[in-house]
């Protein structure tokens, strides 16, 4: 494998998982915090949506520019990995934020609430389960330090939500 291809898949990988989690974590956050303020369904829903999307962007973004500073900086080079690793972050993102939000479209708050936070944690603990057998680490505690911490991060949004309301 040459450097130019493992470079590749470190940032396509790299970008993919920190798109998933950081999407899972924030979006579930913000909609539990929202959520247990007792606000209504539909400002629940474009909360969601306005983060989703503004945070998508602004996570593509920033990977495209991180990723090029880093790469001009280590390598005196600037490359198309820096925005394909922008555009797995903007997908991944966007795509994994609708894991929390999608029982708030479905259900009504009160169902929505525990089942956006339970797919948001199945689905941190599947990520970190994944991404361990793609880099061949330890499955099991990747799985459950991607949970634990993650999990943590939920608490801290829905705590700051129950503490303002």
């Amino acid at each position: 494998m040459t450097k130019q291809t493992k470079l590749g898949k470190a940032s396509f990988v790299r970008n993919l998982i920190f798109g998933v989690e950081d999407s899972l974590v924030s979006t579930v956050g913000l909609v539990s915090g929202i959520a247990i303020a007792k606000v209504d369904q539909p400002t629940i829903f474009i909360s969601g949506m306005v983060l989703i999307v503004v945070e998508a962007l602004s996570m593509g973004v920033g990977s495209v520019l991180s990723e090029s500073a880093t790469n001009e900086f280590v390598y005196k080079r600037s490359g198309s990995l820096s925005f394909v690793g922008g555009i797995v972050m903007f997908f991944s993102y966007f795509f994994a934020g609708f894991v929390p939000l999608t029982p708030y479209i479905l259900f009504d708050v009160q169902t929505a609430f525990p089942l956006s936070i339970i797919a948001s944690l199945v689905a941190l603990f599947i990520l970190g389960f994944v991404a361990a057998r793609y880099y061949k680490a330890k499955v099991w505690r990747s799985a459950f330090r991607m949970f634990i911490l993650g999990g943590l991060a939920i608490i801290a949004g829905t705590l700051v939500g129950y503490l303002l309301a």
